[in-house]
């Protein structure tokens, strides 16, 4: 892999999860301080930043990063300015210990300006097997047998590969992308003989890269080279880029309106297998361009497109706009005039592009919209998506080229008729308008739309006449039906190109009878949903309206379907076709809401269904044989996802029927039954690939293990019981047990292999493996020692955890809210060898954790709400107790007096947080002195603190200082002289604190002090403030402070000073 490549792997790994906020930036060869820190912010924020100055963006990037652990990514970086990195990672100082920064480079020299050599990892080349191995995949998977075995064993192939790649991934792969499509031997050895090669690679675009785009056809190219409106690292999909290729007549008209689509994927996957676009890991959507692909990209454009962030500035005075023809820019939160001044350079723009990297409102002003309109009369695409825009002017009309026009997630309630009159528009996006009530009545002049999505709205009530003119869709997103007004179901028999995705609503409309098929021409329509409305919602003058029975079955669609949806259907049964098997490639099915069905169709018989959906049937009350098909030897053949929910009076399902030997769910991996309180039949007793079982809200069902020998999850909530035997749960690895009646005890014979364990609301559980004690376990550590995690919460019953020494691989132990529990007891060193993670809430009973001492393997610790603990742990055996502790964690601990009996705390303790414990009255161990390692010290609401240490000094990692509410505490140290890591300081409501720590010169990292509400507070030490770093300075309500600290006015970086006393 390449360095992105590997950057993205760790970023997206799990192992990286504990990071608070992470931020993943391309940086590329313009340096922008301003851009960058707003693209890391946004990130984070996941909103949209319209801050114009460095300075007010930096603040905000440091209030979201403080006493924060975070994890960002810059790709691609090419500055050595020393300088500009400084100011860069200015606000990063403030955030928490364990915070990571990832750079990627092409150049070493980066990482010695960045001063991290030691840090610094050179991705080796690869070897020639295995640059060879990379060429081989991507060379050659789609190739002949014969053709690919003869050249996969040539000796010249393979020497000039390794030779022209040069232990480059990226080499490998487009070389490997570019042979795949030459199908002749002598076209390889032109390709891998070419001239090109001799290019230097020291430029921008790398020889291989060159001679890929060489040796594309030429209607790739010009894809290709509309491509360059990606910013990089943008992450598109195939159909977004086919639509806008579409928009650009940059593929060839035809009079098969199905083969345009086909052609454009067509391309789009022909890039992809030349590894032009590459697929984005874990997510098989969504698509990107490499770094250096996208810089060609932007080469071959040359002036014809730009990107209004690569122009802003000083940049656009060497750029010339009379060839521009395409633009993007990527879309703010508040977008004026100002923004779009370049664009009065321009005068043929075709294309007006914003690029949303992160969902939400955003608004244009009015004066831009009406700018565009007015001036680009050649415009072919605009997208004012995700704007808040409440009207389309009428001015529209002029953009009488206009081929995509995407109004989706804006505020308007109506398209005005003058977008009837773009008589060639081909595409109009009208998604997640939830405003919009009305469509334009001359629609039917749109004679060449291919596309018309208004999927997400709910207030349109009709379709416009003349909906059967449009005979040339392919995408149809919804087909709302009218009462007595606009088209009506026939009309849809004209589409005959409809293809994808179609939903039909407000069938409850259709008042006259439907003389034949709509639907069962379309044999490219893949997802179909019905839907009706609720019987609830309507009048009782039913008689007007054709019976829902006899509508379905004139929607009967092609055999071809894919997935089927119906929803308040409101027929007492289903029509013969739905479960019919000829529909051999149905895999997805949903019955929802049907509310006055008694019966379920026959659906056992669907060759290739592998999920299927029965939800919100009010009046269905038994599942019986009916479902499996008449003759049906192997019903649910294909079935892998089953689920039923909200089934009110549902109270027997027979899984067997009269013939026992007919094997049922013979692949079924997941079963869901959700909210069927009357049933209390047993479920299926084989299920043999059964992998997930999850049942709640069903009070009345006793669930049985038995038979399902590959069950690795299980979740169980608000049923009556479980029957479980040591057999019947070998498999487990991941089981929930929340609210189950009678459940009074875990056995030590359950869950033998379970890894994570949760058990909440059991009331009756009052031990947790209680007949467990070490003499029964005579060969060690066998019973549940694969438990690694283990969450106990809401057992009011629950008094204590009992000798576990089976619990020897146990990680992560997580108890709330069980007001019996009074403490620990064996929650030691010997019996929790690998202990990491300790979280204990609202047990109000709980006096102490642990008599003698915590596991040494912890390093986390969390109690919250525990209002009788008095201490965690009791005497500590030798000096090893909690020797790996990083971070303690305690909040609204009432009665808590002290952390230990002895004080002592892990001499490894990096993070420290203490709130609302009102009667403790020190931090610090017996010696007086906090743990050598903290970083991070935050108290608060601690009203009989008096002091944080009783030797006055602090420890000298400490980088992040917060104290608040302290009525008591008079002083905080008495000098900060070793404290030259103190980057944040946090001073608030300290009544009687007096004085600040002597030596603030020393504190050379610092960025921020906040002082505040001190009332006592009379001087500063006399001491000059450091002037290297500090950047913040705010001094409220301290009435006697004087004077203030000295040389104020020699701070060089200082950017906001607040006092008010």
């Amino acid at each position: 892999v390449g360095k992105t490549t590997l950057a993205r792997l760790v970023y997206n790994d799990l192992a990286v999860e504990d990071f608070n906020s992470r931020a993943w930036v391309c940086v590329s060869d313009d340096f922008d301080i301003l851009r960058i820190s707003k693209a890391i912010l946004e990130s984070i924020t996941l909103s949209s930043c319209d801050f114009k100055d460095l300075n007010p963006v930096q603040v905000k990037l440091k209030q979201e990063v403080a006493g924060r652990k975070f994890l960002i990514v810059l790709d691609d970086v090419w500055s050595k300015n020393y300088g500009l990195w400084e100011v860069l990672k200015s606000p990063f100082m403030a955030g928490a210990p364990g915070s990571k920064i990832i750079v990627t480079t092409r150049d070493e020299n980066v990482a010695l300006t960045l001063g991290c050599p030691g840090e610094c990892h050179n991705l080796e080349l690869l070897s020639d097997n295995d640059c060879w191995s990379v060429f081989k995949k991507h060379a050659f998977a789609s190739r002949e047998f014969v053709a690919s075995s003869r050249l996969c064993n040539s000796e010249f192939v393979r020497r000039k590969v390794v030779e022209k790649c040069k232990g480059l991934p990226l080499a490998a792969r487009t070389l490997g992308g570019l042979l795949r499509c030459k199908q002749r031997d002598a076209e390889w050895q032109d390709i891998l003989n070419s001239n090109i090669w001799d290019l230097s690679d020291d430029g921008e675009i790398p020889a291989v890269l060159q001679l890929s785009y060489h040796h594309l056809p030429s209607h790739l190219k010009r894809c290709f080279a509309y491509c360059a409106i990606f910013p990089k690292d943008y992450e598109f999909e195939e159909k977004e880029v086919v639509l806008l290729w579409i928009a650009e007549g940059l593929i060839p008209q035809s009079t098969d309106y199905k083969q345009l689509e086909d052609v454009g994927v067509g391309y789009f996957r022909d890039l992809l297998s030349r590894s032009i676009f590459q697929q984005v890991n874990g997510d098989v959507s969504k698509f990107v361009m490499h770094d250096l692909i996208n810089d060609l990209a932007r080469s071959v454009s040359g002036e014809t497109s730009f990107r209004l962030e690569d122009v802003s500035g000083a940049n656009n005075r060497s750029q010339r706009f009379e060839r521009a023809r395409h633009s993007s820019f990527i879309s703010g939160d508040f977008d004026g005039k100002s923004k779009f001044e370049v664009f009065n350079k321009v005068e043929h723009l075709r294309t007006f592009w914003p690029i949303i990297l992160h969902e939400g409102t955003r608004y244009i002003t009015n004066f831009v919209l009406s700018e565009v309109l007015s001036k680009f009369k050649k415009l072919r695409v605009l997208s004012l998506r995700n704007y808040y825009i409440t009207e389309v002017p009428n001015s529209i009309r002029l953009l009488t080229h206009l081929r995509y026009l995407n109004f989706s997630g804006t505020r308007i309630c109506h398209i005005p008729e003058s977008v009837g009159f773009l008589s060639h528009l081909q595409i109009l996006l009208l998604k997640d308008c939830h405003r919009l009530k009305k469509l334009p009545t001359n629609v039917e002049n749109l004679i060449d739309l291919l596309y018309f999505d208004i999927s997400g709205q709910n207030l349109i009530t009709e379709m416009p006449v003349g909906m059967n003119k449009l005979k040339c869709l392919l995408t149809l997103s919804n087909f709302v039906v009218g009462l007595n007004t606009g088209s009506g179901l026939e009309d849809l028999k004209s589409l005959k190109f409809l293809r994808g995705k179609l939903c039909i609503s407000k069938l409850r409309n259709v008042v006259q009878d439907i003389t034949e098929p709509i639907l069962s021409d379309k044999e490219d329509l893949e997802v179909l949903q019905l839907e009706w409305e609720s019987l609830y919602l309507h009048e009782s003058s039913e008689c007007s309206r054709v019976p829902d029975i006899n509508v379905l079955d004139r929607l009967r669609p092609h055999g071809n379907l894919k997935e089927l949806s119906i929803n308040f259907y409101g027929g007492t049964k289903f029509p013969s076709w739905v479960g019919d098997p000829s529909f051999s490639s149905m895999v997805d099915l949903r019955l929802e809401n049907c509310e006055k069905c008694t019966c379920l169709p026959a659906l056992g018989a669907l060759p290739s269904l592998k999920e299927l959906t029965i939800k919100g049937l009010r009046e269905l009350i038994t599942i019986g044989s009916e479902i499996y098909g008449d003759d049906c030897l192997k019903p649910f053949q294909s079935l892998e996802t089953l689920c039923f929910q909200n089934l009110g009076v549902w109270s027997h399902w027979d899984p067997i029927g009269e013939d026992g030997q007919v094997e049922k769910f013979p692949v079924l991996r997941k079963l869901s039954i959700l909210n069927c309180p009357r049933l209390s039949e047993r479920l299926p007793d084989h299920l043999p690939s059964l992998e997930e079982l999850e049942v709640r809200g069903c009070e009345k069902l006793v669930v049985s293990l038995s038979g399902l020998p590959l069950l690795c999850k299980l979740e169980l909530s608000s049923c009556k019981r479980m029957v479980c035997r040591s057999i019947d749960s070998q498999s487990i690895k991941h089981a929930t047990l929340s609210n189950v009646s009678e459940f009074s005890r875990l056995s030590r014979h359950n869950f033998q292999k379970v890894e994570c364990l949760k058990i909440i609301g059991c009331e009756e559980l009052e031990h947790l493996w209680n007949e467990i004690c070490l003499e029964e376990l005579p060969h060690g550590l066998h019973s549940v020692a694969s438990l690694r995690k283990l969450f106990v919460a809401n057992c009011q019953s629950l008094v204590s955890f009992l000798e576990a020494c089976f619990l020897s691989n146990l990680s992560e132990l997580v108890i709330q809210n069980c007001s019996a529990l009074i403490s620990l007891n064996e929650v030691t060193k010997h019996n929790y060898l690998h202990l990491k993670s300790l979280q204990i809430e609202g047990c109000q009973s709980l006096m102490l954790i642990a008599r003698r001492q915590l596991p040494s393997s912890l390093t986390k610790v969390e109690i919250r709400n525990c209002e009788n603990l008095q201490l965690t742990h009791g005497e500590n055996i030798n000096n090893t107790s909690l020797s790996l502790l990083e971070s303690l964690d305690i909040s609204g601990c009432q009665s808590l007096m002290c952390l230990s009996r002895r004080g002592r705390l892990s001499t490894v303790l990096r993070r420290l947080k203490i709130q609302t414990c009102p009667k403790l009255k020190s931090l610090s161990s017996s010696e007086g002195q906090l743990p050598v390692a903290i970083k991070h010290l935050e108290v608060q609401n601690c009203a009989e603190l008096t002091t944080l240490s009783s030797t006055g000094k602090l420890p000298e990692a400490l980088q992040y200082l917060s104290i608040a509410d302290c009525p008591q505490l008079e002083s905080i140290a008495e000098s900060f002289h070793d404290n030259a890591a103190l980057v944040f300081i946090l001073i608030g409501n300290c009544r009687k604190l007096q004085s600040v720590p002597n030596a603030l010169h020393k504190l050379v990292s610092l960025d921020q002090m906040y002082i505040g509400n001190c009332p006592s507070l009379v001087s500063f030490p006399d001491e000059r403030l450091p002037n290297q770093n500090l950047r913040v300075i705010e001094i409220s309500r301290c009435e006697e402070l004087r004077p203030l600290p000295s040389g104020v006015e020699r701070l060089n970086s200082l950017q906001e000073l607040d006092i008010s006393l």
